[in-house]
């Protein structure tokens, strides 16, 4: 392990720049699941079930326009996209404190489709800034970001809700996402590199750049999210039927700091570690969770899984920024924003299901052994491909997941 990819990744014109201003667009935007739950409960008096509906609807509307703004950046420029959501930002965030539940339901969805895309754009910006050869490091350092966002901003919305009223924190994170997305207008970042030309700029037809390789790295983004919702419900789940829920907000801390800390790590190692690996290593570490039984135990128990979140995170944003054509970038990494949103939306009900029915240990079995099945799926798409040349392809398969990793 070695700090200079870092180093030189933040010598790069821009990426400083770049990196703090996601840090900060994303703050509000993590609060907004907390915010607007306790909105829905303590102000509009309805029950988490009715709360839970608003989320989906808005879930539904991100995936939906993940692609469509994706593409949208690709062939009108970022300006134009960052327009069209920022202002979308604006109209629904202030307009929705003052909806009754009816109303607020039936906007959720075109809140969540115009949500600015703070994500996407950050890493369709850091693959035209940063070569490929230093995106481990750049990819590594945006991951830590955004696990650094999500460990304020979670807890600062619900103290501004809890402490002084839920209307005024849904308008707070309403101007921090104009403001982001403001502030993205105006700096503009790079969507392409310096070095590409106008013959590059031309769309790739879809046919040749949906490939099976980057359809499996869609199922792995959607994965690592998933076994990441799954798991913060089975954490809450195993605290509470010991009686210990108070700890919650610590261990869920302790597990944001330990991936934190792998994602530095593995950004700062010389060599890679395919996404593949990565995934079906942290569902098999996931699985024995459930056997703790106390708050301190469940924070070593989630030390090892734990450590693999950002290194998931990173190193298949890497693998899709290598399969990616520049002409397309866009619209793929918003077709990766769309996995994340699923995976994290599917996450947690479906582990919420598994616990009703059985128990908060088969919380952590559902969700890693959900995940080591959906590794098992990405490595039969790359099957095929081999079966064509009996005798080099399975080397030659291998050997292509660990280059576009």
């Amino acid at each position: 392990m070695a700090l200079s990819p870092y180093r030189q990744v933040l010598a790069l014109p821009g990426v400083r720049r770049l990196l703090l201003i996601a840090l900060f667009a994303r703050i509000p935007g993590s609060a907004v699941g907390v915010a607007m739950t306790l909105h829905v409960v303590l102000t509009l008096k309805e029950g988490y079930g009715a709360a839970g509906l608003v989320s989906a609807c808005a879930t539904i509307g991100m995936a939906l326009s993940g692609p469509l703004f994706g593409r949208l950046v690709d062939r009108r420029g970022l300006r134009l996209m960052l327009a069209i959501t920022t202002i979308g930002e604006a109209t629904f965030w202030f307009i929705a404190p003052s909806l009754p539940y009816a109303a607020l339901l039936g906007t959720a969805l075109i809140g969540g489709f115009l949500t600015l895309p703070v994500g996407a754009t950050s890493r369709q910006a850091l693959a035209a800034i940063v070569p490929p050869e230093h995106r481990k490091a750049a990819f590594s350092l945006d991951t830590i970001f955004v696990e650094t966002s999500y460990m304020l901003g979670p807890a600062l919305g619900v103290l501004m809700a809890t402490q002084v009223s839920t209307t005024l924190t849904l308008v707070a994170i309403g101007g921090g996402l104009v403001i982001s997305g403001s502030v993205l207008f105006l700096v503009n970042p790079p969507i392409r590199s310096a070095a590409s030309t106008e013959e590059s700029a031309e769309p790739v037809p879809r046919k040749e750049w949906l490939t099976r390789e980057l359809v499996g790295a869609l199922i792995i983004s959607a994965g690592a999210v998933l076994v990441l919702a799954g798991t913060d419900v089975a954490i809450v789940a195993t605290l509470e039927r010991h009686g210990q829920v108070s700890w919650t907000g610590l261990v869920i801390v302790v597990w944001c700091l330990v991936s934190l800390t792998g994602g530095f790590v593995y950004g700062a190692m010389t060599r890679t570690v395919p996404p593949l690996v990565l995934m079906t290593t942290m569902g098999v570490l996931t699985i024995p969770v459930g056997i703790a039984t106390d708050w301190w135990w469940l924070c070593l128990a989630i030390l090892p899984a734990g450590a693999l979140c950002a290194p998931l995170l990173s190193a298949t944003t890497e693998w899709i920024s290598r399969l990616a054509p520049e002409s397309v970038r866009g619209e793929v990494m918003g077709l990766q924003q769309s996995a994340l949103t699923l995976g994290s939306a599917m996450g947690a009900p479906f582990v919420g299901a598994v616990m009703d029915a059985t128990s908060p240990a088969m919380g952590f079995v559902a969700a890693g052994g959900l995940v080591t099945v959906a590794a098992a799926a990405v490595l039969f798409l790359q099957r095929p491909r081999a079966s064509a040349a009996p005798a080099s392809a399975s080397a030659s398969s291998e050997e292509s997941v660990r280059s576009a990793s």
